[in-house]
């Protein structure tokens, strides 16, 4: 095997890992030693990848984010509409759901923000989704399925405050609440596409 290979094989592991705990026990109850006893990784092979256990979290959620990018791009080669926004609102559940590791990972961090070091980790990934909803956009303007009018830059940035504010509700407890994952889809698709009806 090559050493590449070898490297995101071990990462793989690293990041699955860790995701497996999290949702078994939480982040807070969750430690290095528990990730190297559950993986058979050394202290030295983890700290290879990451400075300690907040960054190890942030590289869970940045990598969750880097998959929903790659099947993005793979439903955008079809220069439609329906297709990419499918692949991006069949997500979209999760952000309601307070046991997705996800979003115990995203509230554990805020909890923390008050030390800079997190802070800024959060602050990475938040500009880094608001730059990943900005290239779907992009990409929906380039294929001639997006008003090429609409300001990238406001509309990603309201959408990720919205996935946020989603994300942060699941746990408060609001039992009923009259904007959830449906109206969320029906709110992108109609800035996205004005006249667009989704589908139920």
């Amino acid at each position: 095997m090559k050493q590449e290979d070898r490297r995101e094989q071990t990462k793989r592991l690293l990041l699955d890992t860790t995701e497996e705990l999290i949702l078994e026990q939480g982040c807070s109850k969750t430690t290095l030693n528990d990730i190297m006893q559950r993986s058979g990784l050394s202290k030295g092979a983890i700290f290879h990848y990451v400075s300690g256990k907040d960054e190890l979290f942030a590289q869970v959620l940045e990598t969750k984010l880097e998959q929903k990018n790659e099947n993005f791009m793979k439903a955008a080669g079809t220069k439609e509409f329906d297709g990419p926004m499918n692949t991006i609102s069949s997500g979209f559940a999760q952000l309601e759901n307070r046991n997705n590791a996800a979003n115990l990972i995203l509230m554990y961090l805020i909890g923390k923000s008050d030390r800079p070091e997190v802070a800024q980790i959060v602050g990475k990934f938040y500009t880094q989704a608001v730059a990943t909803s900005k290239s779907w956009i992009v990409t929906g303007q380039n294929a001639g399925v997006i008003p090429a009018g609409l300001d990238p830059d406001q509309t990603a940035e309201l959408f990720e405050l919205i996935t946020f504010g989603l994300r942060m509700r699941s746990f408060f407890g609001a039992a009923d609440s009259a904007f959830g994952a449906k109206e969320y889809a029906g709110f992108i698709s109609g800035i996205l596409q004005p006249g667009h009806k989704k589908e139920d």
